[in-house]
């Protein structure tokens, strides 16, 4: 009879052949029985890859080896419509649940619970730390005390996508100014000189360093030329038809979403994307190779945010003192169909 590995199958029964697991990991049956027996003898390395290959396979951890929750850790994001917060829901899923701890997202939605409510409940659960994402932080018309506060109760927290200079807190951001010069510089390369900037509204940390990148980038290009409007698909489109009535022929917004309204403000004038104009977005969010024109965009640098974020976090949970830092992440260009020729350049 062939030898089995404890634990249910996909489908809630049957057990997983050890040559199966071993095969999977790499390693041999006997190593697969001495870490499902809880054996000494294996690596940390090891015996991680046998149980990477039992999750990987569908199968459940023998209970003796599921590892315990050192404890709850609030993630506390704005609404998912924008497919960039789930993927940084996601990656702070993985990344806290491989340390041992159970992530509790919170979801701001216009009319629903405000941050401070979410923040109060997970202080009340007695939460090991909070991470906040795109947060009132990041408002520089919003007071910063709900998170003096925090830092003051001992709750250790980590704040992304914006910056208060008065929290005594760390913050981890990408460098949005850089991301705005490389998407100026990109269209200036291909022949734009009149470039616009769709963006967020002002009072938005992030925003008021895309428009500084910008108009850096543009200071011996051409005319400036910025619009406000909404982090949303709407809001790129009522932002691209300002821009495009002052006669740009390349539109750089602040997130792959406003660049997709970008894009249907275009075609509702009868113009061509990137034939007539180039459009570029920012964060390189999911699925957004797939649209039509693939998006030429800006990409936010998730997982090492996250990674930084977390370990940032983790080392204030062992008893690190808060430290009033910011580490600044690189984007990176990310060319693909939406940007073609400008007019100086022959098609």
């Amino acid at each position: 009879m062939a030898a089995t590995a404890a634990g249910g199958g996909p489908d809630g029964g049957g057990f997983a052949r050890l040559s199966d697991v071993a095969g999977q990991a790499g390693v041999s049956e006997a190593t697969v029985s001495r870490v499902l027996n809880g054996r000494p003898g294996v690596s940390a390395a090891t015996r991680q890859a046998v149980l990477a290959a039992l999750d990987v396979m569908g199968y459940e951890r023998p209970q003796r080896l599921r590892q315990r929750s050192n404890g709850l850790v609030g993630l506390v994001t704005p609404e998912l419509d924008n497919p960039i917060f789930p993927a940084f829901a996601q990656a702070f899923e993985r990344a806290l649940t491989q340390h041992g701890y159970t992530p509790v997202l919170c979801t701001r939605l216009p009319g629903g619970t405000v941050e401070d409510d979410f923040t109060e409940l997970l202080v009340e659960r007695g939460v090991s730390g909070i991470i906040f994402v795109s947060g009132r932080h990041a408002d520089v018309t919003a007071s910063s005390d709900r998170y003096t506060r925090l830092v003051g109760q001992g709750v250790p927290i980590v704040l992304l996508n914006g910056h208060a200079g008065d929290v005594p807190a760390p913050f981890i951001s990408p460098d949005d100014a850089a991301a705005a010069r490389l998407a100026v510089r990109h269209l200036v390369d291909l022949g734009h000189e009149r470039i616009g900037l769709a963006v967020g509204p002002a009072r938005f940390v992030p925003v008021i360093r895309k428009t500084a990148g910008y108009r850096e980038a543009m200071r011996h290009v051409g005319e400036e030329s910025v619009a406000h409007s909404l982090f949303s698909v709407e809001g790129g489109q009522a932002a691209a038809a300002v821009l495009l009535e002052r006669g740009c022929t390349g539109i750089v917004c602040a997130s792959d979403l406003m660049a997709l309204g970008a894009i249907r403000a275009c075609r509702e004038r009868g113009l061509t994307v990137p034939g007539d104009v180039s459009v570029v977005g920012f964060d390189d969010s999911p699925l957004i190779a797939f649209t039509d024109p693939p998006l030429t965009t800006v990409r936010q640098p998730v997982g090492s945010m996250v990674a930084a974020a977390v370990h940032t976090l983790l080392e204030s949970i062992a008893g690190a003192p808060p430290r009033h830092s910011e580490l600044i992440f690189q984007p990176e260009l990310i060319v693909r169909g939406s940007t073609g020729s400008g007019p100086r350049v022959a098609r």
